[in-house]
């Protein structure tokens, strides 16, 4: 089955994110396909290259970074919520004239047009977070 997976919420807020990571790593090791990982709203929080969690608390960028490069994942960050939470990658930053970007490695920005494209070739669209 194609799975895309919505993440509506950050990474210390509730608990969706860290649920949709785990449906994520088990739907993969299933042999399902992820075609997409979209974070959307609060969600994009989980794409701040500068999130410290505490030492015994889950990394849940830094899972979602390993995640993607171990399975060649598509992690989109929706443009407009990123923006809005200062969440920018080079070209960006740039276009805003910030000293630097800020997402983590394996995270794209772009449009809601990849969550709608996703939805459609996707077999079913999970959405984690209100």
């Amino acid at each position: 089955m194609k799975f895309t997976v919505q993440i509506n919420t950050g990474p210390f807020t509730q608990q969706a994110s860290d649920t949709a990571y785990q449906f994520t790593r088990a739907a993969l090791e299933a042999g399902h396909e992820i075609h997409r990982i979209f974070f959307y709203h609060d969600g994009v929080n989980n794409a701040s290259m500068y999130s410290v969690p505490p030492r015994d608390d889950r990394n849940l960028q830094q899972l979602w970074s390993e995640l993607g490069v171990k399975y060649d994942l598509d992690i989109i960050v929706c443009v407009a919520a990123a923006q809005r939470r200062g969440i920018l990658d080079e070209s960006e930053a740039k276009k805003h004239g910030k000293g630097q970007a800020n997402i983590a490695p394996g995270f794209q920005i772009s449009g809601l047009g990849q969550l709608i494209e996703a939805g459609v070739q996707s077999d079913r669209l999970l959405v984690f977070g209100d």
